[in-house]
């Protein structure tokens, strides 16, 4: 059932300008539930809750549609308990289940629920629905040809489906409600839909005069998933080509039909220059309003916006775990029913000071400034940023920047004094004498216990700008995210030979759940890179002078010292050893404890938050900076 977080979280983008909001998808048909959490539209008792969440979008003067799916062979029989269903007997390369083929008692009943649940949504407030008939469809996998096989009605005509369920749609509605649809316009696989045969269906739906708007999507949950929610190696906009495509094709059978263009959008800037270029004449803001709800007022009155940095950890990775959705650079998402942090009736602890400028530190200084406090925000480093603005370094990892950029800017608008170049300590804090301090001092390398002579170089110093001597480099991934896969790339565009080594089964295993593993193994084929797995390091020696003539980019004429690596094949027990010209360490790194163990027994109440706590990902740092209060005794890491 949709539950109050639902409702606030569309609220919270009707508050912020949008003017149509098309929720998630709602399930028409009891045996098709591919998540746990997929909003169940069959089941009569969700209508109280339709109207709550209608309820509170219409309040903020917005449209709202329900957006309408069954996900057939490409869902899951883990819930449901019973078979997927598809247009033919054909397994889905993700999902690998074998579905029914339905036969023509089936497919009525598909069109029928469709029909039935369309008629719900309008009952319960939505001003009408859209259909989805992209990535994840029952719909669209009667459109492809590399789903559907059949040679019966359904086969020769294989959007005779779609018009059925558009004709059922629109008498259960009537003529008032909204009727859209969201076409798959390029599946990107062999033998799949073209955007050809997505211009094709756009004429076809155009002259029923049945549909009111097209949406537009691109690739499949398959081999192109990456290319639905794309990662910060995607630029922005790249779909707009297709949503191009649809509108001309409409246009030229003389319909005056609305096309929506999606395609990771991140400022409104980007919007409206695809608005300018003619491809659509709407733009579909997903992430961007995850990250700022406030997106379409900020377009309006040209305030600039919480950049959507495409890393999908909190969104997409989550989803993908079956929870609830979140946002890395917005603590808020997803938590809008929650009361905010209330702002000081009196200064509270008075002066504040926040130790480190990385991403914890800055989400601190802004959010407790914002609710009243004068803070006071050092940071050793000449700027900010942290180990953020290092992995910002990496090739396609840039707009990572964007995260310390907006947090930067937050940190001014609220007031909060900075200091760059000051190195905090007991006598510093002593003689500034806050009533409160936060320390934020992030995390520092540490040699992994199989390097004991301190031979190997951290993906820190890399990013830093550290050349290595000449020669091959091995990385070695024991953390399972970007950190190994973007040194490598960075190495590899220097010249060097690299290979990525990991004990886990997978390089770079967590890019699966952000979506960004497809495109690693395309550009780590490109450039050479080699990937082994099941190899853990039992040690690293240094070993003797390199050549100078060997493969790489160290500094010019300059041999340096190579290394031995011990490696050790787990699943069966095999060890080899192999001479690399540098290895580099993708390994845990451990908090900087030195000023919080400093400030221990002094007489303020001391937090300590982000990777100063435990070394974890941007969003564990910007969700702790948000919520941080300096009072004596509140928070899980006061001491004093």
């Amino acid at each position: 059932m949709p539950t109050d977080r639902h409702t606030a979280y569309y609220a919270a983008r009707a508050a912020g300008g949008a003017g149509l909001v098309i929720t998630e998808e709602h399930a028409v048909h009891p045996g098709d539930r591919p998540y746990e959490r997929l909003i169940r539209g069959h089941d009569p008792a969700v209508l109280p809750r339709y109207r709550s969440l209608t309820g509170a979008v219409h309040a903020h003067g917005a449209l709202v549609l329900a957006q309408l799916n069954h996900n057939g062979a490409q869902g899951s029989g883990m819930y449901s308990r019973a078979a997927v269903v598809g247009p033919s007997a054909l397994p889905d390369p993700m999902f690998r289940e074998v579905p029914a083929a339905l036969d023509a008692a089936g497919i009525g009943e598909i069109v029928d629920a469709f029909a039935d649940v369309a008629a719900r949504c309008v009952a319960g407030g939505f001003d009408g629905v859209e259909l989805q008939c992209s990535h994840a469809s029952l719909l669209r996998l009667f459109l492809s040809p590399a789903t559907n096989r059949r040679t019966d009605a359904w086969g020769r005509d294989r959007a005779k489906l779609v018009l059925d369920v558009v004709a059922a749609v629109r008498a259960a509605i009537g003529a008032d409600a909204v009727l859209g649809l969201r076409i798959g316009v390029d599946e990107r696989i062999d033998g799949g839909i073209t955007p050809a045969d997505g211009a094709d269906l756009a004429r076809r739906l155009a002259a029923t005069g049945q549909v009111d708007h097209l949406n537009t999507s691109v690739g499949v949950a398959t081999s192109t998933l990456h290319l639905i929610e794309p990662s910060m190696h995607t630029r922005p906009g790249y779909a707009g080509h297709l949503a191009a495509t649809l509108r001309r094709a409409v246009r030229a059978a003389g319909a005056d039909l609305p096309v929506i263009g999606v395609g990771r959008f991140t400022t409104p800037g980007e919007a409206a220059a695809t608005l300018a270029r003619g491809e659509c004449d709407l733009v579909g803001v997903a992430r961007g309003q995850i990250a700022d709800p406030g997106f379409a007022t900020k377009a309006l009155t040209g305030l600039p916006v919480r950049r959507c940095v495409g890393c999908n950890q909190d969104c997409i990775g989550r989803v993908g775990l079956n929870l609830p959705l979140g946002c890395a650079v917005n603590p808020a998402a997803g938590r809008e029913r929650l009361v905010p942090l209330a702002r000081s009736a009196d200064p509270g602890p008075g002066r504040v000071l926040v130790v480190g400028a990385g991403p914890a530190g800055l989400a601190a200084a802004a959010s407790l400034a914002g609710r009243g406090h004068r803070v006071l925000l050092a940071e050793r480093a000449a700027t900010p940023g942290g180990r953020l603005a290092l992995a910002a370094a990496a090739p396609g990892r840039s707009e990572l920047g964007y995260v310390v950029a907006d947090l930067l800017r937050e940190v001014h608008a609220a007031g909060v004094e900075v200091r760059y170049g000051t190195t905090v300590d007991r006598a510093v804090v002593d003689a500034l004498g806050p009533d409160a301090v936060v320390v934020a001092t992030g995390s520092v390398p540490t040699p992994p216990p199989w390097d004991p002579e301190r031979s190997t170089t951290s993906v820190d110093d890399v990013l830093a700008g550290v050349w290595l001597p000449a020669g091959p480099v091995l990385v070695v991934d024991e953390l399972g995210f970007h950190q190994a896969t973007s040194v490598a790339e960075l190495l590899a565009a220097r010249g060097h030979t690299v290979e990525i080594a990991t004990p886990a089964l997978v390089v770079g295993q967590d890019l699966g759940l952000t979506l960004d593993r497809e495109g690693f193994r395309r550009r780590a084929h490109a450039a050479g890179i080699g990937c082994r797995t099941d190899l853990a390091v039992l040690r690293v020696l240094r070993g003797g002078e390199q050549s100078a003539g060997g493969q790489g980019a160290g500094r010019r004429g300059s041999p340096g010292r190579g290394c031995v690596v011990e490696l050790l094949h787990h699943p069966t027990g095999r060890t080899e050893r192999r001479a690399v010209g540098a290895v580099v360490a993708a390994t845990a790194t451990v908090p900087d404890t030195r000023l919080w163990e400093a400030l221990a027994g002094g007489p303020w109440p001391v937090h300590r938050i982000g990777d100063a706590l435990a070394p974890r990902r941007v969003d564990a740092a910007l969700r702790e900076g948000h919520r941080v209060d300096p009072a004596p005794g509140r928070g899980p890491t006061a001491a004093g």
